[in-house]
């Protein structure tokens, strides 16, 4: 049994209370993840018949889909449904989706596999309601996203308590993302990384911006008693003192790990079988080195 991380009903209250706010701007990491996911999505060739939208900030994983023009069909499925939903748009859990297999051509999931507790299991269900052949992508926050406020965080509580609690989740680090495409089944699977640096004026006003896109401590081991003051004046001092720039301002690490991969079907390439080659390895490198001497003379 996969052991429970977050508390997904505090992710939905947070991300609820996030679309209230009018963030000026700050939706930033999501509006980059799109960008890029939908910029892979409009490099595939060919179109879909239906498909499934996983997660996005008030419908932006179906917006960016539709921006494609490759889909015929999108139902949404999100742990809240915000303004922009449409008729057909599910509330429903990653983690226990709702759908027969094969029901889909393509499933795209944005900002939300960092959230879930079986990362695992939720890729295997993404990949069962895919029909052969269907593209699955996803992006989101990934190991090195606010490493530098874990950081910060630790060193000022232990200066303070000589303990540290949980504040910043644990992200997904893009090995162990290809690693665990490859264990739900899907061929041809890809993972990479992008990382932004965004910087701030004080470690506060990067809160302001976490809590503004809903991405506050969801950890179910986090401490329950609000955290003192004293220790996020320490925490911004700390930041300032290790990862500040000439001008003064701090850096945030965001991470952004891409995945694709596609539900296994005959037409697609495969690798050849160990003793099929038709050409020696051997010949080749000699005749290579016989052009390499030739030259050399």
């Amino acid at each position: 049994m996969t052991h429970a991380l977050f508390d997904r009903r505090l992710i939905a209250l947070r991300k609820h209370r996030a679309m209230r706010i009018d963030t000026g701007g700050r939706g930033f990491l999501a509006a980059r993840v799109a960008e890029d996911l939908g910029d892979r999505l409009e490099a595939v060739k060919h179109g879909f018949g239906g498909a499934l939208a996983l997660g996005g900030p008030d419908g932006l994983a179906r917006r960016l889909i539709e921006a494609s023009g490759k889909a015929e069909t999108i139902i949404a499925a999100d742990l809240l449904v915000g303004e922009r939903s449409r008729p057909g748009d599910l509330v429903a859990d990653d983690e226990c989706l709702p759908f027969a297999p094969e029901s889909f051509d393509l499933a795209v999931s944005l900002m939300a596999l960092n959230e879930l507790n079986d990362v695992p299991g939720a890729l295997m269900q993404i990949a069962s309601t895919l029909k052969p052949d269907g593209l699955f992508l996803a992006a989101f926050p990934g190991g090195e996203t606010l490493t530098e406020l874990r950081q910060a965080l630790a060193m000022a509580e232990a200066g303070l308590t000589g303990g540290a609690s949980p504040r910043v989740a644990p992200m997904i680090d893009v090995r162990e993302a290809g690693a665990l495409m490859q264990r739900a089944g899907f061929a041809l699977p890809v993972a990479d990384t992008d990382r932004l640096t965004v910087r701030y004026d004080t470690l506060f006003d990067l809160i302001r911006d976490l809590r503004e896109m809903g991405l506050g401590n969801s950890l179910l081991a986090r401490n329950a008693t609000p955290p003192p003051r004293a220790l996020f004046l320490e925490a911004a001092a700390r930041y300032a003192e290790n990862f500040s720039d000439a001008d003064g301002r701090i850096r945030a690490t965001f991470e952004i790990v891409s995945l694709s991969g596609w539900k296994p079907h005959a037409s697609q390439p495969r690798p050849l079988r160990p003793g099929s080659a038709r050409v020696s390895l051997a010949d080749v490198l000699g005749k290579e080195l016989d052009g390499r001497q030739a030259d050399g003379d």
